[in-house]
């Protein structure tokens, strides 16, 4: 659902890029930064933006042409840096599709720059995958002989891969090492089939965590606060691990709860116009704060506090908890995450040191959950149906105020999870 939503918006953004600038281009005789690369794309498959001269200098373009002319294949490398705000929103899917769409050929393999990573690639192929285009260039990032290699070395690779065509046996082999890693530390428990590489620290946490807790007289000194201090959510880190103090962290949720409903009470009701959905977050933290099995329902507590808190400050675009452990608190922007070995992306919110994590390529820490079977995995593997956190991501994964957690928890979807067999 949701990446089909994300496919719809990236391909109504694409075209308006494509379409809104032409006719701008028209009108002051001016040319679009897609109609630009494409241009220069119809006399060589090779567009190098200017930022990368030095990255991929003339001779290394031109052994790229004779490589590519050799392989046969409609192949076309656009090599531009892409940051948010520019002509293609810095979004690599999006530059894709308006170069794509500009172009008159139907069979076409592109290689970019990654919105992500400075330093990675991304393939695409139309009409479809013939040549396992996609996997062969993300492969490249993995590849061990591509750590220090520079761009053209990167694009060079990429080229060799797609025009092999064994892409997805090529990418399964250079993520070999990363998903075995999953379950080869000495703590490690099972956990589900096919890992993905960010569940090693799941398995590799403490038996016990350390928890930092705000003491209570802190917590009754906030509750005096005025509502705009209240607007910066604690950024308490606690355990990932369900064998953290589990007590703890609930009688910290409860605190929580108890803290919003005096904060609600105390609201200019004329003045508050979220003050009804702060009551409703309230009443819904209250429910599963009754109801909760363990510690992926007190973070939901905790996140729902937060969706509260919001509406009484009134905050346009408030950022919720951190995705993959809401534990870690506020998110610090929004990322795009495309898990490992799938094709979707998605775009969440995620504190700073996942975000770090994300960028570097290493493993986020990450909430889990237990399994019909008792198995533990990312609290978001979890089907949808069976966790209220799971489809919302803790909220991280709503973009509408009025369906988020609170409204969704009032309408029963959090009690009709705790039914699911």
């Amino acid at each position: 659902m949701l990446s089909d939503r994300k496919r719809v918006i990236t391909a109504l953004l694409a075209v308006l890029l494509a379409v809104a600038p032409a006719a701008s281009a028209r009108a002051t005789g001016s040319t679009s930064p897609g109609e630009r690369i494409a241009n220069a794309l119809r006399t060589s498959p090779v567009y190098v933006d200017d930022a990368y001269a030095d990255a991929v200098s003339p001779t290394r373009r031109k052994q790229l042409v004779a490589q590519i002319e050799k392989t046969g294949l409609p192949i076309k490398v656009v090599l531009v840096p892409l940051t948010k705000g520019d002509g293609f929103d810095g979004d690599s899917d999006v530059l894709a599709r308006v170069v794509h769409d500009r172009l008159p050929q139907h069979h076409l393999i592109l290689i970019t720059t990654d919105s992500d990573f400075a330093d990675s690639l991304n393939g695409y192929e139309w009409p479809s995958d013939t040549h396992q285009t996609q996997d062969a260039v993300g492969a490249v990032g993995f590849l061990d002989e591509m750590n220090d290699a520079g761009l053209a070395d990167r694009t060079a690779k990429a080229v060799q891969l797609v025009a092999e065509g064994d892409g997805k046996k090529v990418y399964k082999e250079a993520t070999k090492g990363l998903r075995d890693s999953s379950s080869t530390p000495p703590t490690a428990t099972s956990g589900s089939d096919g890992a993905d590489w960010w569940l090693w620290p799941l398995v590799a946490v403490p038996a016990l965590a350390l928890i930092t807790l705000v003491g209570r007289s802190l917590v009754h000194s906030r509750r005096s606060r005025s509502r705009t201090d209240n607007a910066a959510f604690p950024q308490v880190v606690f355990a990932t691990a369900r064998a953290a103090d589990e007590a703890e962290l609930r009688r910290r949720a409860e605190d929580e709860v108890l803290a919003l409903g005096e904060e609600t009470q105390a609201a200019d009701a004329d003045g508050t116009p979220g003050l009804h959905h702060a009551l409703d977050a309230y009443a819904a933290a209250g429910t599963v704060l009754d109801a909760a099995r363990g510690i992926p329902d007190l973070a939901g507590v905790l996140a729902l506090v937060a969706e509260g808190r919001d509406a009484l400050i009134g905050t346009p675009s408030p950022l919720p908890l951190c995705f993959f452990n809401p534990l870690h608190g506020r998110a610090a922007q929004r990322t795009t995450w495309r898990p490992l070995g799938r094709r979707e992306r998605l775009k969440v919110a995620t504190c700073q040191p996942c975000t770090d994590a994300l960028r570097t390529r290493r493993a986020p820490e990450v909430l889990t959950d237990t399994t019909e079977d008792g198995r533990e995995v990312p609290y978001f593997e979890i089907p949808g149906e069976r966790s209220v956190w799971a489809a919302t991501g803790y909220g991280a994964l709503v973009r509408d105020r009025e369906d988020g957690l609170a409204g969704r928890v009032t309408r029963g979807d959090f009690t009709r999870s705790l039914k699911s067999p």
